[in-house]
């Protein structure tokens, strides 16, 4: 503590062999007779406490001393408050009170301050001086009748990606700033690259709708420049027509969404379009995945593969299944969209494959497993692959691992490196659903493949369909010509599969064939 006329030393004492080292200090320090003396500890009758009060009635012998208690067992502490100014003994006592009571006055107008700026710290967004969410959220418990739109910056990861993330705070900066000067409602940020804006009034649906119409003309194809360098820059909204807050956030949240997975300028959320329903199936089937890994009820079912010149089963394609607490078998296409969202995905592919390998160990078909993208292009996925081949070298040779070719290969190195590696083991390739989403047939060029499987939406037209027919008899003479077998999938019929062999496919499945089951003929 300082002051212009008073000035306090502290010393702390744990021990009483420290109380001479301690008057020594004191005796070497700049003070007079004029002094008020606190000595602070838990009891008063120990013998640091009163071989301090000897010494210092020594040394000082006109000093107050006052003893004082606090609830720190292991140390006293010394306080040693002295005068610069002319007072005489009997008015010290009052002089400090004084002083005290100033210090603490500044202090406690210092605090207040302090607090008043770190709560206007609290509701504030560091980047762009706006509101944040503690501040949205405060202003709407404090008021009903006020309606929330909520807008987000359109492709964002790509600006921030291209441009670097300095230039991707700077665009939000001045979207933040464009916000503030054209909207006359109360502007927030509401995280990383959305904003809110709060309605002075809860608006009905159409007269909402009609207000985010204006306001999204006003906002789309912002321009911002930086440098030398125009950044175009479209948001898209999200708001509800309700006449209470509850669940604003996420009506509004789910609103924003729909919009952009919509590619929509804006939506308004409503109670009858049940989005929450979706939601509560999406948590439902999260915890589903999540018990079926635990207690190991993610299964391959085998769909068997047939020999279109003998007609005899050679391989299975093994098709991952869950079962539910129910024993009800669950299909993929139900599941493995919401694993790959919650990232467990890899874990269902790592059971498949042990699980699948298990299956085929003591018996002489050839069994595939679809495998992604992301399976190939995840390391940890890649050793466990690599592993697992050279864990059952004896039967590696007889392994297909299929490539969803619906998934767009983005890194043609990684994917060849991928192909070589199993193949050094013995292990094939296959390209799963050839002819649909990114068939490229420059795949079949610059990777080494073994087989093509034609996807199952021409093939279960070829006996109706002429350019169904005009595109698979392409992708099998292709094929052909590169020494790639082909596989028919989605073989439903009698008249599809003699198109099949008309074709000189060699190889077919299908229903016509069998269905996935737990058994292998």
């Amino acid at each position: 503590m300082t002051n212009e006329s008073l000035t306090a030393d502290d010393y702390t004492l744990t021990s009483s062999s420290e109380v001479f080292s301690v008057i020594e200090k004191i005796k070497n320090s700049d003070i007079n007779s004029r002094v008020l003396i606190h000595i602070v500890s838990f009891i008063h009758n120990t013998v640091l406490v009163q071989n301090l009060k000897i010494e210092l009635s020594k040394f000082i012998p006109n000093a107050k001393i006052s003893f004082l208690k606090h609830d720190d067992k292991s140390k006293t502490v010394l306080t040693i408050y002295s005068f610069d100014k002319d007072l005489s003994q009997s008015d010290i006592s009052d002089e400090i009170l004084h002083q005290l009571h100033q210090n603490s006055s500044t202090i406690n107008d210092d605090f207040i301050e302090c607090k008043k700026s770190m709560l206007n710290k609290y509701f504030t967004d560091h980047l762009t001086g706006l509101p944040n969410l503690y501040k949205l959220r405060k202003d709407l418990q404090e008021n009903e009748n006020t309606g929330l739109i909520m807008l987000t910056i359109d492709g964002f990861e790509t600006i921030n990606n291209f441009y670097g993330f300095i230039v991707g705070d700077f665009v939000i900066e001045q979207i933040s700033h464009f916000l503030s000067e054209n909207i006359q409602d109360k502007v927030y940020r509401y995280s990383g690259v959305e904003f809110a804006i709060l309605l002075k009034e809860n608006m009905e649906f159409y007269q909402l709708k009609d207000y985010l119409d204006d306001l999204y003309k006003k906002l789309n194809n912002i321009v911002i420049d930086y440098l030398d360098t125009k950044i175009f820059v479209t948001l898209t909204l999200g708001s509800s027509s309700h006449p209470t807050h509850d669940n604003i956030f996420s009506k509004v949240s789910m609103a924003l969404k729909y919009a952009k997975n919509n590619k929509l300028p804006f939506w308004i959320y409503e109670d009858s379009m049940q989005f929450e329903n979706k939601y509560e199936s999406n948590i439902k089937t999260s915890n589903m995945i999540r018990i079926a890994i635990e207690k190991s009820k993610i299964i391959p079912y085998f769909q068997p593969i047939i020999d279109n010149k003998t007609s005899k089963i050679t391989k299975y394609e093994c098709l991952a299944r869950l079962i539910d607490e129910d024993n009800n078998v669950i299909s993929p296409f139900l599941f493995i969209p919401v694993a790959k969202r919650i990232k467990v995905y890899n874990l269902i592919t790592k059971i498949i494959v042990d699980k699948s390998f298990e299956a085929f160990k003591d018996n002489n078909y050839s069994f595939s497993i679809n495998l992604s993208i992301e399976d190939i292009m995840n390391h940890q996925m890649f050793e466990f692959i690599i592993d697992k081949l050279k864990e059952n070298h004896d039967i590696a040779n007889r392994v297909i691992f299929e490539i969803l070719e619906s998934e767009a290969i983005q890194d043609f190195e990684k994917m060849k490196k991928f192909i070589n590696e199993v193949k050094r083991y013995g292990a094939k390739i296959a390209i799963d659903d050839f002819g649909s989403g990114y068939s490229n047939f420059s795949y079949l060029a610059n990777m080494s493949v073994d087989f093509i499987k034609i996807d199952g939406s021409l093939i279960k037209e070829i006996d109706v369909n002429e350019n169904a027919f005009l595109v698979v008899e392409t992708i099998v003479e292709f094929s052909k010509k590169l020494g790639i077998e082909t596989i028919a999938e989605f073989v439903h019929s009698s008249t599809v599969i003699d198109k099949v062999k008309e074709l000189k496919i060699d190889y077919s499945q299908g229903y016509f064939i069998d269905k996935p089951s737990l058994k292998i003929n």
